[in-house]
């Protein structure tokens, strides 16, 4: 598999209430805290407890489906989220979204550096495009054209390969300064080596980018970056720039089907084995009983009045039940798994509290952190800057 580590991973995504649009009317949740320092804190907290790799924070330029009012309505802002709960954590990594269609590789290059500083080294990104034009109407500053098949497929094209060259300027940022550029000679007065601060002079289609960055490398060297992918030119993407890649499989073979597609696309690219993690992302509502797990998952759709869909496979049984698929997907070549609660708190504990022991018992995953980075966590390696002699 792309990467070759064996190790089972596990991540959370965090969105809200819960993934299913009905959570926040759950007798347990806590709508009137969503926007608040202390309810974030406690459910990165609760996926620290379980020893889980990182938590993904979901974050968009929109409202979430606008003309639903019977909707959570709103978001924080992901970066500033995770910004808040690192110095509250010791181990989990924190992985927030960024929006790159219309935001400067340049000041996400320095947020995400600044996270990694204070996260002490557990600091990751996930990129995401966007196509909507309303979300281009917050900007002004680029149309999102309408049309048909070819103009779509011609702008989702654009778009990834945009997103590409986002993540390159951000780790060349990243490189610009060596690890020993600061030398805070107090006798001499010298702060830093300017020989060790490099320019990065990035030219391309989208940006035009001198640098060198205004923050000193992170202590990761490069941050973790992530991407979900769902079509061949995300799995581009994938390949060219990624660190964790996020699929949505159907069955044991489909992960076995995308991890050759996304290690040939790896290959292509260029990458060197044991640079890249696949992930599969799986919906969940979990219960002891899964007579319990169905009723639960019923009730959430009758409040919603519709039957909820997702891009992932939405899995409704036990945490035994669950273990058993990560395990079989897991032998097909998955190296872990991001599971998106469909209620919080209620399946965030049930994975924490129900399913990390379940697969502990199994000898299926770690008793406890070995790392005090996201990198060690993944088994990724340490890169050295490209710009270092």
């Amino acid at each position: 598999m792309p990467g070759g580590d064996r190790e089972l991973h596990l991540a959370v995504a965090l969105d809200g209430a819960g993934w299913h649009p009905a959570a926040w009317r759950e007798p347990d949740a806590r709508p009137d805290q969503l926007f608040t320092g202390g309810y974030w804190a406690d459910l990165v907290a609760e996926s620290e407890r379980g020893l889980l790799d990182f938590v993904t924070i979901e974050d968009s330029l929109g409202l979430q489906r606008p003309g639903f009012p019977a909707l959570v309505q709103g978001r924080l802002d992901a970066v500033l989220i995770a910004a808040r709960v690192a110095p509250l954590t010791k181990h989990i990594g924190l992985v927030p979204t960024v929006i790159v269609t219309h935001t400067e590789p340049f000041h996400a290059s320095k947020a995400i550096a600044t996270l990694d500083y204070v996260s002490s080294g557990r600091a990751g990104v996930r990129v995401q495009v966007s196509a909507s034009q309303e979300h281009a109407a917050h900007f002004g500053r680029r149309t999102i054209p309408a049309g048909g098949d070819e103009a779509a497929q011609q702008l989702r094209t654009d778009l990834f390969a945009e997103a590409a060259d986002y993540v390159e300027v951000m780790r060349r940022l990243w490189d610009s300064w060596e690890d020993d550029a600061e030398i805070r000679d107090a006798t001499t007065g010298r702060f830093v080596d300017r020989r060790r601060l490099h320019y990065i002079d990035f030219e391309g289609r989208w940006f035009s980018v001198k640098g060198p960055s205004i923050t000193p490398r992170p202590p990761q060297g490069q941050p973790v970056v992530g991407a979900l992918a769902h079509r061949d030119v995300a799995y581009a993407l994938a390949a060219r720039a990624a660190d964790v890649v996020f699929v949505t499989p159907r069955d044991a073979g489909h992960v076995a089907g995308l991890v050759r597609s996304i290690g040939t696309a790896q290959r292509d690219a260029g990458r060197l084995a044991g640079t890249m993690r696949i992930f599969a992302d799986l919906l969940v509502h979990l219960d002891p009983t899964p007579a319990g797990a169905a009723a639960r998952r019923a009730r959430l759709d009758e409040r919603a009045g519709e039957q909820y869909t997702s891009d992932a496979l939405i899995f409704t049984g036990t945490p035994g039940q669950l273990a058993d698929l990560i395990q079989d997907w897991h032998a097909k070549g998955a190296a872990g798994f991001r599971l998106r609660p469909a209620s919080i708190p209620h399946d965030l504990t049930q994975i924490t509290r129900a399913l990390v022991p379940e697969l502990r018992r199994r000898a299926s995953f770690r008793r406890e952190y070995q790392s005090a980075s996201l990198r060690g966590h993944l088994g990724l390696p340490r890169p050295a800057s490209r710009y270092a002699a």
